[in-house]
């Protein structure tokens, strides 16, 4: 397999994700979920941050390249930071995204009290080229599943990131997750018997991610290292 030109599947890959990105063969994966830093350099109450949430000097090149990997006519699902919303949609739209759906994850709690209380967080849908609707549309409300954060300070629920993975990516296709953190995104494309690849940067969470994808499978997940570069969450 060629380094500049890979086609990487089941896997953890711990390092940069433009640079590991660019790696990769275009029109490769058939649908992106990705929860990336919301650039609020968020602290959580134990003191946990993340990578790369005080700055946007990755934003732009990293959906760039996500929009080279993924296939024509698919999809893509962002979490985003809704403060600085307007620098996420100008990177979307910079790399050639169409939005085409939002979401919100609802809440039974107030994760934080301000000027309102904070009860969801929100992504978008984005498309590339000409998509065609889902067979079985899910709802864009949908039920936020508390993880608690034991394994990441903002670790999303994988039950929750089955729906979009069932509506978005094709049977046995690849998901990618740029930003995986945990894994949580790798957990549910494995569960619905779809490929995954996972780019982390943090040492840590890219370890936990590795042993949530590494029972047992046909497809045993394998890790590979990428050199860092500008440092990608």
């Amino acid at each position: 397999m060629s380094p500049l030109v890979s086609r990487p599947r089941n896997t953890v890959i711990h390092g940069d994700c433009v640079e590991v990105m660019r790696r990769m063969a275009s029109a490769s994966a058939d649908f992106i979920l990705t929860d990336p830093p919301y650039l609020v350099r968020y602290r959580s109450r134990d003191g946990r941050t993340v990578c790369n949430d005080d700055n946007d000097a990755w934003l732009e090149p990293a959906f760039a390249e996500m929009h080279r990997v993924l296939k024509p006519g698919s999809f893509a699902v962002t979490f985003y930071g809704w403060n600085v919303a307007d620098k996420f949609i100008a990177a979307w739209r910079a790399a050639g995204f169409r939005i085409v759906g939002h979401i919100v994850f609802r809440k039974r709690y107030a994760s934080s009290v301000r000027f309102l209380r904070y009860e969801h967080e929100c992504a978008y849908l984005l498309a590339k080229g000409n998509v065609q609707m889902p067979e079985d549309a899910p709802s864009d409300v949908i039920e936020w599943v508390y993880t608690g954060n034991r394994l990441h300070p903002t670790q999303k629920s994988a039950a929750m990131l089955k729906p979009l993975i069932a509506a978005f990516c094709p049977a046995g296709g690849l998901v990618l997750d740029p930003f995986c953190g945990s894994g949580s995104t790798l957990v549910a494309a494995r569960e619905l018997e779809r490929g995954y690849v996972g780019i982390e940067l943090d040492r840590g969470h890219y370890h936990k991610a590795s042993m949530r994808v590494s029972a047992p499978t046909r497809d045993s997940p394998s890790r590979a290292v990428f050199p860092s570069s500008i440092g990608v969450h």
